[in-house]
C-alpha cells in the first residue's frame, strides 16, 4: 500500500512521496550477501600457478665455453654466426630460458629442454636436459641449461628443440622450435 505525504510548507502544491515497499531494500541485502559471500570463496581459495616459458636463446659455445669474445651483443652475433659456420670450434650448446610464473607453486617446478639431433652417421638421436628450478620474486627469472662434451658430440647438430615448463606432472607452458 501507497503512503501519500504531503509538504506543509509548499502550501497549494502537495508533494507525494512514495514509502518504502519492501521490494528494492530485501533485493539490495540479498544482492550484497551473494557479493560478499562469492568474494571471501575467492579469496580463501587456493590459486593455481600459472607459468609462462618466456624466451629461449640457443647459443653455441666455443673451446673456452664462452659464447662471445666480449659483453657487447654485436660481437655476441658475430661470433655466434662464426661458430655456426665453423663447427670444428663448437664444445656445446647452451640454452638460456626466461621463464615466469604466478601463483603459489605447491609441486617442484622443473624446466626441461628436448633436443633432436644428427649425428655425423645421419642417425637420429635425442637428448633432454632438466634443472629444478624455484619461483621468487615478482618479476621472471633465466635459467641457463648447457650441453657439452661427449654428449653434445653424440647428439650432433641439433636440428629441434622444445623447452617445456612443469609444475609436478601437470605442463605449464612450452615453446618450440619451428621443426619440432
Amino acid at each position: 500500500m501507497r503512503r501519500r505525504r504531503r509538504c506543509r510548507d509548499t502550501g497549494n502544491n502537495p508533494i507525494e512521496f512514495a514509502g518504502r515497499t519492501g521490494y528494492f531494500s530485501v533485493m539490495r541485502r540479498r544482492f550484497f550477501l551473494t557479493t560478499l559471500c562469492c568474494l571471501l570463496a575467492t579469496s580463501f581459495a587456493a590459486p593455481a600457478a600459472t607459468g609462462r616459458v618466456l624466451k629461449v636463446l640457443p647459443f653455441f659455445l666455443d673451446h673456452d665455453g664462452q659464447r662471445a669474445r666480449s659483453p657487447s651483443l654485436y660481437d655476441r652475433d658475430a661470433y655466434q654466426a662464426y661458430l655456426r659456420d665453423h663447427p670444428d670450434k663448437r664444445s656445446g650448446v647452451t640454452f638460456d630460458i626466461q621463464w615466469k610464473i604466478r601463483g603459489g607453486a605447491y609441486s617442484p617446478l622443473k624446466l626441461q629442454v628436448e633436443l633432436l639431433g644428427r649425428a655425423k652417421g645421419d642417425f637420429p638421436s635425442h637428448r633432454v636436459l632438466a634443472a629444478e628450478v624455484k619461483p621468487g620474486g615478482w618479476f621472471s627469472h633465466w635459467t641457463s641449461l648447457p650441453l657439452s662434451g661427449e654428449d653434445y658430440l653424440q647428439l650432433g647438430s641439433v636440428t629441434a628443440w622444445r623447452v617445456t615448463l612443469w609444475e609436478g606432472d601437470q605442463l605449464l607452458s612450452e615453446q618450440k622450435s619451428f621443426l619440432w
